[in-house]
């Protein structure tokens, strides 16, 4: 009978699917009584270009281990579904006018048709997608919780905003420890209770913690929406390329700065990769230093600056803001004006990773102002350079060229003096020093001090006289919400006299309503500016017609959407409970599942999704609605899978391509060619490149030998360099199974590793080899009959299952698939040879090789008369015993030369050993007739007749 894995996967995953084999039991159900094992993979964007080999690779490491799971008698949640709101299907709208639900929802059939062909155990009736009003209904009723709460620093948590309220009432805010807006002023509570509903209501978001505010923001304003730094590459926007600058909006923002510190501490409770962990660890960035305010020479402003170091405040020479500083218009003299806002617009055409990552450029302006020093009471001359971010601290630095190479390239740029706050040592050298061990001369009241003990006294004495306070700091920033889109979620909020109102969560979804055009109006108000239907009733609470707006019961409504991050940061407590109605999650549910077992997913979400997922579990276990307060226990980021790109080489001016071999002194271009043009020997299908583009139909080819060969080259893989693999077409020609254990196969799951589509074919054949061992020998066929014997199998064949299992069960618990496929095959090997077919070893085989390739064993699993899934067969235990050498097989030699072997028990004596030596025929052989000189055995080692 042949191995066609094409019949055989196509009747199991229709079996999977009507016999919902995969679905995982809530409480309440039967089956969940097991323990729980909750395996989940980053939430996946369904682009238009569907699977290449290289996405599946983290679906296939999770499937195997959920598999595992059940073998071992878990409750098993592996759930999918989309991340489906989002620029790209939005982009596509705009060029082409179709709906981008309606090309969403084909990505998304495409993608469940390539995930179902790959033979995934997911749990598919959890399915979400973010773009479902059923879905994001919860999502904006999150964002209305966030709003309608604040962080309390004495508590440690977030807290619903009324509770705030009552304490305005009863005693003002001087007493409030919370995390609010730096410029939020002292009041009473005579006060508050003064202040009218509007001005109450400025105060709040002054705490809530998601708040309107008008923030610096990346702007692209090809595309028409605000960008996040991880959607732009070297100042341009990731898609399209389009220039990005820098602007002030008024957008929402979510205070994730006030869960910094817990941000921090949770790390230390994960069992996450540490690069990840160190990524956070710095994007979060704590530094413990002094907050020290420099009054503004001629004006009342005062300009609050962060060090880590206060013992320099003495080698101060002059201060640098960022260019987008608020004081900056408001401090800056008239006869620099001009430069001052010419050099504004300048910067603002470079993005803050730019200005981050530039360490070389040195450029700014001067205001005209000063600022004083609060000891020496001295005119410090106040810059602005775009080395200083707005974001960052308070947006302000008081520059200590002495002690800061950064501040002492920018002074010897610009011929700024240099005092020397450091006796005896080289200015330049001691910019270098980090932390210099002494502060000495030239420094006041803090001379000849160690480093923390003039720290200490530094913040002391500013303390004492007004000018500052011994702080924490935060590199990181509170998250901007709003993006000029249209393809996200809305948000639940309509605006009173400008100010914002949350809508109930009864009426809830508020849904995104049609639009003819997806672009900014030509006022450039986001494209939701574009809906005629866009206005909440308050008393008929639905959404209504602009021209209904009367200010006084029927309001405009937000025309800002969220971002992509907002539905994917709490998607995994969805899928716990995703079909209830009532609530994001019954209580049940949430208390049995808890958190995410094992999560794979990339690195280059770490300082992105992942960070923010973290702030919203945190929030929402704060309000007492989740169990737990880190979403995730165990992660793991899988490498990626390369192409191998194909080369054609163009020579320049011309239209005629070269092979590789015969370039020598021509000068010439590569250009990227379709993979699929391309043979097993590197050999280019010329008529097919000719007819792949007009401008190469008319192409010249210089041969070597008659063909022209490519040149090769392992990169990203990627549609835009035509080296993808499409996983459809491995499925159809070698199998998924096949599939699922060459991408294994290929190297360690978290390293990078090159796809080479002909090397697939020795795991293709492995599986032919494991299919006729099942089945009686046919010469020159792949198996005869079904056969499997329910006699005893031998020792060899035992020691063969268990060793196997030993390994697989190694390799399994510590993620090491790809040594499991080794092992596989070495076992079917072994077994061959041994020409085993007893059900003995072949029955647990068939359950161990499962995980990897589950359309065979599924297949075989039948054929053994199991009328039971294999998926829940209990995994095979490992014996020791089988390991355990009874006999030893002997080296016999003749004067030192081996000349046969001898299996002998372990446990012979060494009189009964030499006997059956001697017996032996072979021993006889070689004597002929001569009595040895001496027989020498070492029990367990060898056996040596000297003649």
């Amino acid at each position: 009978m042949k191995y066609d894995h094409n019949a055989i996967e196509a009747k199991w995953q229709q079996h999977w699917k009507e016999n919902k084999t995969f679905e995982a039991k809530n409480p309440g159900s039967e089956g969940a009584d097991k323990p729980k094992y909750y395996v989940l993979d980053m939430f996946p964007y369904p682009s238009g270009a569907g699977l290449h080999v290289g996405h599946p690779l983290g679906y296939i490491a999770s499937d195997i281990y959920a598999r595992y799971k059940r073998h071992r008698g878990f409750n098993v949640l592996h759930p999918m579904g989309y991340d489906s709101f989002g620029l790209p299907a939005e982009q596509y709208a705009i060029q082409t006018g179709q709906h981008p639900a309606i090309t969403t929802e084909t990505n998304i059939k495409r993608y469940r048709e390539q995930l179902d062909k790959i033979g995934f155990s997911f749990d598919w009736s959890r399915e979400v997608r973010t773009s479902d009003p059923d879905y994001y209904k919860w999502t904006q009723w999150i964002f209305t919780r966030l709003f309608n709460s604040w962080y309390n620093n004495d508590t440690d948590k977030a807290e619903d905003i009324e509770t705030l309220i009552r304490k305005f009432e009863n005693s003002g805010n001087a007493g409030v420890h919370a995390v609010c807006d730096s410029d939020t002023g002292t009041f009473t509570a005579a006060q508050w209770q003064a202040f009218t509903d509007d001005e109450k209501q400025k105060i709040l978001l002054k705490y809530r913690l998601t708040y309107l505010a008008e923030t610096e923001v990346n702007w692209c304003p090809a595309l028409g929406t605000v960008l996040a730094n991880d959607e732009i590459v070297n100042g341009v926007s990731e898609r399209g390329g389009y220039p990005v600058i820098r602007k002030k909006m008024t957008q929402w923002s979510m205070r994730i700065t006030a869960y910094a510190q817990r941000l921090l501490e949770g790390l230390d409770r994960v069992d996450w990769p540490q690069p990840l962990k160190d990524a956070q660890t710095n994007w979060i960035g704590r530094s413990e230093g002094a907050e020290v305010r420099f009054k503004v020479k001629g004006s009342d402003h005062e300009i609050p600056v962060f060090t880590t170091r206060p013992d320099t405040i003495f080698g101060v020479s002059f201060m640098t803001l960022a260019p987008e500083h608020e004081l900056v218009p408001e401090i800056t003299t008239p006869g620099q004006k001009e430069a001052v806002e010419a050099y504004i617009e300048a910067t603002a055409r470079r993005s803050e990773r730019d200005r981050m990552s530039d360490v070389k450029t040195i450029s700014g302006v001067f205001t005209g102002a000063y600022a004083e020093h609060p000891f020496t009471k001295e005119p410090v001359p106040v810059w602005i350079g775009d080395y200083v971010l707005a974001g960052y601290g308070t947006g302000a630095v008081m520059a200590v060229p002495c002690g800061d190479q950064r501040d002492y390239d920018f002074a010897r740029h610009f011929n700024i003096p240099i005092p020397n706050i450091f006796e005896n040592t080289d200015i330049s050298e001691a910019a270098h020093s980090e932390k210099n061990g002494t502060v000495i001369a030239n420094s006041g009241f803090l001379s000849g001090l160690p480093y923390e003990e003039a720290t200490q006294k530094a913040i002391a004495q500013l303390e004492a006289i007004g000018a500052g306070k011994g702080r924490i700091n935060y590199r990181l920033r509170d998250a901007v919400f709003s993006r000029q889109r249209y393809w996200g979620e809305p948000f639940p909020v309509y605006y009173i006299n400008g100010l914002p109102q949350m809508i109930a969560a009864e009426h809830l979804p508020v849904r995104l309503p049609e639009v003819e055009k997806y672009l900014p109006t030509e006022t450039g108000e986001p494209p939701l500016g574009n809906a005629g239907t866009w206005a909440w009733d308050t008393e008929k609470n639905k959404v209504v017609s602009n021209d209904l707006i009367d200010h006084k019961t029927i309001f405009p409504l937000e025309l800002n959407t969220m971002p992509g991050w907002a539905g994917s940061s709490w998607y995994f407590n969805r899928y716990m409970d995703a079909r209830n109605e009532n609530v994001f999650a019954s209580r049940d549910a949430l208390d049995y599942w808890k958190d995410v077992d094992l999560y794979i997913g990339g690195s280059e979400h770490a300082t992105g999704h992942l960070l923010y997922s973290r702030f919203w579990q945190k929030f929402l276990f704060d309000k007492g609605l989740l169990p737990v307060d880190e979403f995730a226990r165990k992660l793991i980021n899988q490498g990626m899978i390369l192409g191998m790109s194909a080369f054609v080489y163009r020579v320049k001016g011309s239209n005629t391509f070269v092979s590789k071999n015969r370039i020598e002194d021509r000068e010439t271009e590569p250009i990227h060619a379709d993979v699929t043009f391309i043979n097993a020997s590197d050999e280019l299908d010329i008529e097919a490149f000719k007819n792949w583009r007009p401008e190469f139909r008319d192409a010249e080819f210089i041969l070597e030998d008659g063909k022209y060969i490519v040149g090769r080259e392992v990169e990203k893989m990627s549609k835009s360099k035509y080296n993808v693999v499409n996983p459809d077409d491995i499925c159809e020609q070698y199998g998924a199974d096949t599939l699922r254990m060459y991408e294994m196969f290929l190297g360690p799951l978290d390293q990078a590793k090159p796809w080479n589509t002909a090397g697939i074919t020795g795991v293709h054949g492995f599986l032919k080899k494991l299919w006729k061992l099942y089945h009686s020998p046919l010469e020159g066929g792949q198996g005869g009959d079904f056969y499997v014997s329910d006699e005893s199998a031998s020792k060899e064949s035992l020691k063969t299952l268990h060793k196997t299992i030993k390994k697989v069960i190694e390799d399994i618990e510590n993620f090491s698939f790809n040594t499991s496929v080794s092992s596989f095959m070495i076992a079917v090997n072994e077994l061959t040879a041994q020409q085993c077919n007893s059900r003995e070893v072949l029955e647990p085989l068939a359950i161990i090789i499962s995980p990897y390739a589950p359309h065979i064993a599924e297949e075989l699993w039948q054929k053994l008369g199991h009328k039971e899934s294999v998926a829940f067969a209990p995994f095979p235990e490992f014996e020791e015993k089988h390991l355990v050498e009874s006999s030893k097989e002997y080296p016999v030699s003749f004067n030192g030369k081996m000349r046969f072997k001898l299996e002998l028990p372990l446990d012979m004596p060494k009189e009964e050993m030499e006997d059956a030596v001697m017996a032996h025929e072979k021993t006889q052989e070689q004597l002929q007739g001569r009595t040895p000189k001496k027989i020498i055995i070492v029990p367990g080692k060898i056996i040596n007749i000297v003649g």
